[in-house]
């Protein structure tokens, strides 16, 4: 049995359980770990989730923690979120031994395959902590200063390095974590570039292109079929900052920084997703009325016009119809991190 952990509140309960849908397809036998950050979430997820799921509230993994605590005072919500990513994979391994395996999962991430194949290279190198590098294409390598690797897939092995790996990881993000660059840090991620010289032989860096594809790597690859990648199978999606903007016909894509799918690929990767989150939402709406997906407030000030004109040439929403996103561009938004990457070679102080 495969063990797995996120965590949410009401702002991504039907990601949550979407994501949970997902793996139940995939890895019927898994369960799923979910720290809920309110309880909203965690009732809703002890109600849906049936036998595969352990629900843990918040405050149980922060009762009797001074760290915690003196961190969750002095730092902001996202900041203390991020804060929690190594705190609670160490916290389920320290209190359940029979877990001999713990894959950490954003819950925006969407298994599209089976996941056997990265348990099966995690245990063929005998390593004790598995990661996976952003992979970014040339004209997005800038964004390397936020980290070479994403936090949002991560395997740990309940053994003396994968928990050890998990204590050091805990204490540098007690000490700091905030959603900025400084001194060469960045919220929780930035600390995993130090992991292949402290690991050495006992971390795997997964070379995968299905395996935590997103919309800041897709590019690097060909896709010969709907769910092929390169010579692969698609196992999972990062499908960031991906959401509905106004009722179901108007999505956020999440992409216009990275370069915007081509249509093909957005009704094979995109639709199935959007479907999912449709599904969970009807899903907790059936127990919760009230229930809605969370509406951001429209963006404003100086990064909103600074971004506006990029914008309205290449599309950073998509009109939904039906299974279609249609970005209404010509496939123009495809190039916009590509024309933004030249311009900045063209005027080096831009």
């Amino acid at each position: 049995m495969n063990h797995y952990c996120t965590y949410f509140d009401r702002g991504f309960l039907a990601q949550g359980l979407a994501l949970w849908r997902s793996l139940e397809r995939h890895d019927p036998t898994a369960t799923l770990w979910v720290l809920a950050l309110d309880d909203f979430a965690a009732a809703v997820m002890n109600e849906t989730g049936g036998g595969g799921v352990r629900v843990v509230r918040l405050a149980e993994i922060e009762a009797g923690d001074a760290a915690l605590a003196a961190a969750k005072a002095n730092r902001s919500r996202i900041d203390y979120v991020f804060t929690l990513s190594p705190c609670w994979p160490r916290w389920l391994l320290a209190r359940h031994p029979e877990i001999e395996r713990l894959t950490y999962l954003d819950a925006d991430l969407f298994f599209f395959g089976r996941p056997r194949e990265i348990f099966a290279a995690m245990d063929a190198a005998r390593a004790s902590v598995l990661i996976t590098a952003h992979r970014f294409p040339e004209w997005l390598r800038r964004y390397e200063r936020h980290g070479k690797f994403n936090v949002g897939f991560l395997s740990f092995r309940n053994d003396g390095p994968g928990r050890a790996c998990l204590d050091d990881w805990r204490a540098q993000c007690l000490a700091w974590c905030h959603d900025r660059l400084e001194d060469g840090k960045y919220a929780d991620q930035k600390y995993l570039d130090e992991w292949p010289a402290k690991l050495g032989a006992q971390l795997l860096v997964l070379d995968r292109a299905g395996v935590n594809l997103a919309p800041w790597n897709w590019a690097n690859h060909d896709f010969v079929q709907r769910t092929w990648v390169d010579d692969g199978e698609l196992v999972l999606f990062h499908f960031a900052r991906f959401r509905p903007r106004c009722g179901d016909w108007w999505w956020h894509s999440g992409q216009l920084e990275y370069g915007v799918m081509p249509r093909r690929l957005r009704r094979a990767i995109y639709a199935p997703y959007a479907r999912a989150l449709l599904a969970a939402r009807d899903e907790i709406r059936a127990r919760r009325p009230e229930f809605d997906f969370v509406r951001r407030p429209a963006r404003s000030g100086r990064d909103f016009w600074q971004n506006l004109p990029r914008r309205l040439l290449f599309g950073g929403d998509w009109l939904r119809v039906g299974d279609e996103f249609l970005n209404l561009r010509l496939g123009l938004g495809r190039w916009s991190a590509r024309i933004v990457f030249w311009l900045r070679r063209l005027s080096p102080n831009r």
